[in-house]
């Protein structure tokens, strides 16, 4: 018989490749995703729907004893919102809702894996050192503070079995947060926030969802940083796009100030619309964050992690997607 895991945010950029990894090592899959959920691109494989309501944990009690799951896997969550609130809410109190009725729905659960975020410990602001599990978390966006409660929470969960993964920036088929930065350069176009130099870090999303998988069975009560195992310039994604798609760009850089009043901008309009901006102050400030490099040697040890993709070959794959399903 199989073990069975649920996967939230099941619809989204992550939780596709965390079903198709699941998939892969015979887990009977159930996919959490909203009744107005995009699902066409999960269409044909082998996996149940389920719907279960985060706000709600009496019925998350209720479904999650029903369904006997083995596992979760806790991909769900906003990376834009409207308020601090808004964030802590889905980012936290819905995640420490889904622990609290995973610990209450038997014996028979195994593992709690939160999908968070290196924006949970926040970027160093020199060039020089590296991000471990043993910094201290400095989060400089409502996001990462969000990420940072989520965390909090689930570890203040008495006996509960837990896995804690913090990637930095993912990127892949499917993505669509990094694609905006592609879509620039097919325009010949090259643009960059100020001059200031940076140490960036990157995982492709098969290596995040091998890693999640491997944490369903080992690592109990641990966080683990996730890369792939090198940083960057703030150059090196450009450049390495350009080459694989074949284009030449004009390079230019807004000042820093020029950038600013458009976040500010974009976030009265957003007040006004209701809607989250894609930039706004905080993230321009994430956007600009010196330093980004993070070590995965406690994931080397605890998972067994040994990245595939570095951002060269995972750019390869991501580009060659995107171009084969037109969106570039």
């Amino acid at each position: 018989m199989k073990e069975r895991v649920l996967i939230t945010g099941a619809s989204g950029f992550v939780g596709y490749h965390l079903i198709i990894e699941a998939l892969q090592n015979n887990l009977e899959v159930f996919a959490a995703v909203r009744k107005s959920s995009h699902i066409a691109h999960l269409k044909g494989l082998d996996i149940q729907y389920t719907y279960p309501d985060f706000d709600d944990l009496p019925s998350l009690k209720k479904d999650l004893e029903e369904k006997q799951y083995d596992y979760i896997i806790h991909a769900a969550g906003i990376t834009r919102a409207i308020s601090t609130s808004e964030y802590d809410l889905v980012n936290a109190e819905y995640t420490s809702n889904l622990a609290l009725a995973a610990q209450a729905s038997g014996s028979n659960f195994k593992k709690f894996v939160l999908i968070s975020s290196l924006a949970a410990i926040g970027p160093l602001d020199t060039l020089t050192g590296i991000l471990t599990e043993e910094t201290s978390p400095r989060p400089i966006t409502a996001y990462g503070k969000s990420k940072l409660l989520a965390e909090t929470k689930l570890k203040a969960i008495a006996n509960l079995n837990y896995t804690i993964l913090r990637p930095t920036a993912i990127y892949g088929p499917r993505d669509t947060g990094i694609f905006i930065f592609f879509k620039q350069l097919i325009k010949h176009i090259e643009p960059y926030i100020g001059r200031r130099q940076q140490k960036l870090s990157f995982i492709y999303v098969a290596d995040l969802a091998k890693a999640s998988i491997r944490a369903l069975y080992s690592g109990d009560a641990q966080t683990y940083n996730l890369s792939d195992d090198s940083f960057y310039d703030r150059y090196e994604l450009g450049h390495a796009a350009k080459k694989i798609l074949g284009v030449k760009t004009v390079k230019f850089h807004l000042p820093v100030n020029f950038v600013k009043l458009i976040a500010i901008a974009s976030e009265k309009a957003g007040s006004l619309t209701n809607k989250a901006p894609i930039l706004n102050l905080e993230k321009l400030t994430e956007l600009t964050a010196v330093n980004w490099s993070c070590s995965i040697e406690h994931a080397k040890r605890g998972l067994g992690f040994c990245p595939q993709y570095n951002l060269h070959n995972g750019l390869y794959e991501t580009l060659k997607w995107y171009k084969e399903n037109e969106w570039l």
